[in-house]
């Protein structure tokens, strides 16, 4: 068992043993999911899945260039989908199997090997709609919630068994035996109402959204033909959403009264698949396949793969390799966030810190929302001791992003480059916080307490987060006893 289906395994042994779950069935499609579950407990359990999973899973794929073009895809759906207003976060898992999942609360997973499958953008977005459109309607919600008496644990488990079932039904199976809760077993892939009604919704979203319709049945139909070559080997996408040749009749009739249009990939698109192929197995390999297509000229994007290229060799420190690979990306008139960041990380790599930040400024400048520039800034004057800049940095980034991570662990960081040590531990507080671990934001704000070197206004800060984080914890221990 992978480390993923261990994590699920070990969460659902200690939460499904607070309660078991009586499956009665699913609720009848017409009914209304909000009845049951709120949409605010349901992103509560969608968060304590996502904190699972980013800070105990291996296979999460921190990486923020990949995440930031998921997302960036997934946000032009989501408005174009029913319920628009529906907060969604979507992320990748390091994991060469084809797969997407829907958690609770719009928490959206993709395989890295999804991405490594599709041979279009549209085919990309098509599989995004259909899982988007899962959460609209409230599918896991109704997969989740079995009784009123369910515990906030219970329920959480639940969500980690549906996941763990997305990627390896044995395994979820597994887990949940060891736990007695069997009898939610029926209820791991999605029903044949479900899908359609995804499929129906998610034609819609992609076509509101300018992408190619056909991309959704062509790639479920070209997945299912290479299935049908290895008998007993059905992707796991596949078994949790059973693909019928009636869905495959209803998405193709839906097809026929759209006019044909060619959709053309986005660059960003071409260059986050050489990116995620570069990012596998060991440096050298990955410089040796791209140099071979490259020579072979087997590519559909030159500047994407001379760009995977340029990650590649960066991954194997040769800076001076990368440098001239992005070199000719831009030769290829090529204008991306992503390439502009990896030449600033290579700047940098080389030793030429402010020759990397000027760089990461003037990407800032035209792509100013783009989080992976914003964090490789952030990074690069940590690394080179600017700590006050860090800090005011971070300060104006949580302005606009609150509840971001990563510009929390710049301004702890940065305090702790400057000696403040009361603030350093209540900025880490804050960011333990964040993570859903309330006894490790009270530890470091005792330990802001004790530092000394707060003044009256920072001492009533850090007494009055104390006091509320202290409140949170009786709270969140009602919750586990009931």
């Amino acid at each position: 068992m992978c480390s993923i289906h261990r994590l699920f395994a070990g969460v659902l042994a200690c939460a499904l043993t607070v309660q078991l779950l009586h499956a009665e069935g699913l609720p009848e499609l017409g009914d209304v999911a909000s009845n049951e579950l709120s949409l605010a407990t349901e992103r509560k359990i969608g968060q304590q899945i996502m904190d699972e999973i980013r800070w105990r899973e291996p296979s999460y794929l921190d990486d923020p260039d990949v995440e930031n073009y998921l997302n960036q895809l997934g946000e032009r759906l989501v408005a174009m989908s029913d319920d628009p207003g529906m907060g969604f976060q979507f992320f990748a898992i390091n994991d060469l199997s084809i797969n997407a999942f829907a958690m609770p609360g719009g928490f959206i997973g993709v395989h890295v090997g999804l991405l490594l499958a599709v041979q279009t953008e549209s085919e990309l977005a098509g599989v995004l709609a259909h899982e988007v459109s899962h959460v609209t309607q409230r599918h896991i919600a109704r997969q989740i919630f079995q009784s009123k008496k369910v515990s906030m644990a219970s329920m959480v488990a639940m969500g980690l068994s549906l996941l763990a079932a997305r990627s390896s039904p044995q395994g979820a199976m597994a887990a949940i035996s060891t736990t007695q809760a069997g009898a939610i077993a029926a209820q791991l892939a999605y029903s044949r109402d479900f899908e359609r009604e995804a499929d129906r919704l998610g034609f819609d979203i992609l076509r509101r959204a300018g992408y190619d319709v056909r991309g959704m049945s062509g790639f479920f139909a070209r997945l299912q033909q290479s299935t049908r070559q290895y008998e007993n080997n059905a992707t796991a996408y596949l078994r949790t959403h059973p693909l019928s040749g009636e869905r495959m009749s209803d998405m193709q009739n839906r097809e026929q009264p759209v006019a044909y249009r060619q959709v053309a990939d986005s660059q960003d698109f071409q260059l986050v698949r050489a990116r995620v192929r570069a990012l596998q197995g060991r440096p050298s390999d990955a410089v040796r396949e791209f140099e071979t297509f490259l020579r072979d000229r087997k590519y559909s994007s030159e500047a994407g793969t001379r760009y995977g290229l340029a990650v590649a060799f960066a991954r194997n420190r040769d800076w001076a390799a990368a440098e001239q690979e992005l070199a000719a990306v831009r030769r290829l008139k090529v204008s991306s966030a992503m390439v502009d960041r990896q030449l600033a990380e290579i700047k940098t790599g080389r030793g030429e810190k402010e020759a990397g930040l000027t760089l990461y400024r003037e990407a800032m400048v035209r792509y100013p929302r783009n989080l992976a520039v914003l964090y490789g800034y952030g990074n690069t004057l940590i690394g080179d001791r600017q700590f006050a800049a860090a800090l005011k940095f971070a300060d104006d980034q949580l302005q606009i992003y609150p509840l971001d991570l990563h510009f929390y662990k710049f301004r702890a960081d940065s305090y702790a480059g400057l000696g403040r040590r009361s603030q350093h531990h209540l900025a880490l507080a804050e960011l333990t916080a964040l993570k859903g671990q309330t006894a490790g934001a009270i530890e470091q704000l005792q330990l802001a307490q004790q530092a000394g070197d707060a003044n009256f206004y920072e001492m009533s800060m850090i007494d009055g987060r104390l006091r509320e984080m202290k409140k949170r914890q009786i709270e969140e221990m009602k919750e586990r006893r009931n």
